[in-house]
């Protein structure tokens, strides 16, 4: 082997050795870009996660309060309709006492589904006391 041959082998192994390193280098490089670039991903993916859920339970709330001020009204509705009965009754109930000269004591009271009378009916010496239950139909 000559001294020629010799210096073109041993700069030939340089030369690959060098390009093994360098090629090495950018495939650790490569590596740790691709793990960066996972790590932003799954990151991006979890707030977008986040958002959806944040604006599906908004959604859930918002049906929910809608829900309960329409069956709030509903039930408001059908409060107002018993009371305006209720005064109906009462002064018919007065009319009538003040017409047969007796007179008509009585309170009541709205719970809930229920509707609890009490009376207390006068007609000179006769006497009547009424208490009765309603349950109301609520849906």
């Amino acid at each position: 082997m000559t001294e020629t041959s010799a210096a073109v082998l041993i700069q030939a192994w340089w030369r690959g050795t060098l390009l093994r390193r360098s090629l090495l280098h950018a495939a650790l490089n490569a590596l740790i870009i691709q793990s960066w670039w996972r790590k932003i991903l799954i990151t991006l993916q979890e707030k977008k996660r986040r958002e959806i859920l944040e604006l599906y339970v908004q959604k859930t709330w918002a049906t929910v309060r809608l829900q309960s001020w329409y069956r709030m009204w509903r039930i408001r509705q059908r409060y107002c309709r018993l009371l305006n009965a209720a005064r109906i009754i009462q002064v018919y109930w007065r009319w009538h006492s003040c017409h047969s000269r007796g007179f008509i004591q009585g309170d009541y009271e709205i719970k809930e589904n229920q509707l609890n009378i009490h009376l207390e009916i006068s007609l000179g010496s006769q006497a009547c006391k009424v208490q009765q239950c309603i349950t109301l139909p609520i849906n």
